[in-house]
């Protein structure tokens, strides 16, 4: 996939033309204290790997409406007081097995792979986390599931899972719950932009090839699903425009990467036909915290993969060092 975007001297300044509803931080305070009142107590399971190095449980924790969210909390065994990193995964992916999740706790730290809701069937090892709620008609997939409001839409649920995903990592046990990342690339990295602007204590963010940015421009610019589920959803409902326009900007990354301000780390793919990368731009440049990005010039949607590793290392070891902790 040869360059499909704007020259990379004008992708670095690029920032969205959208305007953030006048209510936002209003829906998401009501949707967050709903559900937290709703909360559950979480549960964690009898190790079901236990290695020399490493310990993996199986956790259930209470995410929208109380709703029964699965997750894999991996340790290096026997440690304590952990930072802990909180990850989400990439569209149609699911938490997968547990054997899966080493390279962060190697690394000295816990981390708590949140499952997808009604995802966990277009690849990888599958999932077990269902989403109870019914919603209108929808094209396949889940960008217009329930689009026809914000109250309805799919992602409201996703990013109360997100953010009480970082409630629940804060209580687990061995875990320091002053010392709390987020992490995500693709749908993960657009739900981890979500999180550090709505869940609370986020120290670091860890943002790759993110979706879910500047919905406006990606549904014209590019033929590549799952951003194209939403053109082909318009193209049948002619009259709906303006209400689905309403309802993403809810949910958009470049409307809530202003609301974040934990230090962050992120890439981009400069050849993405997924993600665009003035799209990821729109929401780099509107973040709120410190931040950094590198970028892959000839990479599509697979941005850095395992070169990226080295940026998030350096900077949960500098985010989460001890001296930080709350």
């Amino acid at each position: 996939m040869a360059e499909l975007d704007l020259p990379v001297d004008q992708l670095r300044t690029f920032t969205a033309d959208l305007d953030a509803p006048e209510d936002l931080d209003a829906f998401w305070e009501t949707t967050l204290a709903e559900s937290r009142a709703a909360r559950r107590p979480t549960s964690i399971s009898e190790p079901v790997v236990d290695l020399p190095g490493l310990t993996v449980r199986d956790v259930t924790f209470s995410g929208f409406g109380g709703d029964p969210i699965r997750a894999w909390l991996a340790t290096p065994k026997g440690a304590t007081d952990l930072p802990v990193v909180v990850e989400y995964i990439g569209y149609g992916g699911g938490r997968g097995l547990p054997y899966e999740y080493s390279l962060i706790p190697a690394a000295g730290y816990a981390h708590l792979v949140m499952d997808t809701r009604g995802q966990a069937s277009a690849w990888g090892n599958g999932g077990d986390t269902a989403d109870p709620h019914a919603t209108g008609p929808s094209v396949p997939g889940f960008m217009t599931r329930g689009i026809e409001s914000p109250e309805t839409y799919y992602y409201r649920r996703v990013f109360t899972d997100a953010a009480l995903a970082v409630d629940a990592a804060r209580e687990l046990p061995g875990v320091d719950a002053g010392r709390v990342a987020v992490k995500g690339s693709s749908q993960g990295g657009g739900i981890a932009i979500a999180a550090a602007s709505l869940a609370d204590g986020v120290g670091a963010a860890l943002i790759d090839v993110p979706f879910l940015c500047n919905f406006p421009r990606a549904i014209r610019m590019t033929d590549s699903d799952p951003y194209a589920e939403i053109r082909r959803y318009l193209a049948v409902h002619r009259g709906g425009v303006d209400a689905v326009h309403r309802t993403l900007a809810y949910f958009d990354g470049a409307n809530l990467a202003p609301r974040a301000t934990a230090p962050s780390v992120w890439s981009v793919a400069i050849m993405d036909d997924i993600c665009p990368p003035s799209t990821v731009y729109s929401a780099y440049n509107a973040y709120a915290g410190p931040k950094s990005i590198v970028e892959y010039a000839f990479n599509g949607h697979e941005g850095g993969q395992m070169h990226q590793v080295e940026h998030h290392l350096a900077l949960l070891e500098q985010a989460l060092a001890r001296q930080t902790a709350a």
